[in-house]
């Protein structure tokens, strides 16, 4: 009987086991011409404001930084340099989100990245009682309570999207 190959767990999964944090797991088909948020959200069949996208940003004084919005919102620069201990904040550019993450456009978790780098998670996640990010790599999330994303990614809550 052929035995059947067991699905690699992403470090982002791996550590929520590792803390005790139930979450679920869904999957989507990747449309590679659309990574947006708003096609994840259809693809899994949630609601855009559950489904949250990670960001990541260098700050002028702290260095890098994870922003975690709501996928349908834009980042508030401003807001998160503030939040952030930066005078100013932009995003990373494409090239750098691998080298500095590990993780690739449409695949960045704000947790189990190369670095333990501040997360900042917008505050309308803990309007939510269940929040999806993603799980580490495309076509893979993860469905977990705001406050465990929290917990897990020891994330700030402020408000930084709009």
């Amino acid at each position: 009987m052929a035995k059947k190959k067991k699905e690699a767990k992403t470090n982002a999964a791996r550590i929520l086991d590792t803390l005790g944090i139930s979450y679920e797991l869904k999957t989507y088909e990747v449309d590679e011409n659309d990574l947006s948020a708003v096609h994840v959200a259809a693809s899994v069949g949630m609601p855009i404001e559950m489904v949250y996208k990670t960001l990541v940003c260098r700050g002028d004084k702290n260095g890098v930084v994870m922003a975690v919005i709501p996928g349908g919102g834009e980042l508030d620069l401003k807001a998160l340099a503030a939040a952030s201990g930066n005078k100013r904040v932009e995003m990373v550019h494409l090239k750098e989100v691998f080298a500095l993450t590990g993780y690739i456009r449409g695949g960045c978790s704000p947790l189990g990245a190369k670095k333990d780098y501040p997360v900042f998670l917008d505050e309308s996640a803990l309007r939510q009682e269940i929040i999806a990010v993603s799980a580490g790599k495309r076509g893979e999330q993860i469905l977990l309570k705001p406050a465990d994303l929290v917990t897990a990614a020891k994330a700030t809550v402020t408000a930084i999207s709009r």
